[in-house]
């Protein structure tokens, strides 16, 4: 696929299978989202990947966002580590790149 044509055809998926997401695919997301751009190449994120059915259905009582992990079968959750900053102040944007 051409970049613009997955620009151009991407869409949010917000209903999803029972089955569970091959730790292959997981991978590849994952290093995907790592090639993202950050400030100063600081990549100041850490990656959490949730597969718990228990953990995943608590999640909405924490986001009021994330009602669609109650049907997800895996999460990644994103987060800043500001201790790797070298753009202080940056990490929102770094994070705001990851597109997985």
């Amino acid at each position: 696929m051409e970049t613009l044509e997955a620009i151009h055809t991407r869409r949010s998926i917000r209903k999803y299978t029972d089955r569970p997401v091959p730790r292959e695919l997981v991978t590849e997301l994952l290093r995907a989202a790592m090639s993202a751009p950050s400030a100063v190449n600081a990549q100041p994120w850490v990656f959490i990947v949730i597969d718990d059915r228990k953990i995943l259905d608590e999640i909405p009582t924490y986001s009021p966002y994330a009602g669609m992990c109650r049907e997800a079968p895996l999460a990644i959750l994103i987060c800043g580590d500001t201790t790797m900053e070298k753009a202080p102040g940056y990490w929102v944007q770094d994070l705001s790149l990851i597109h997985i």
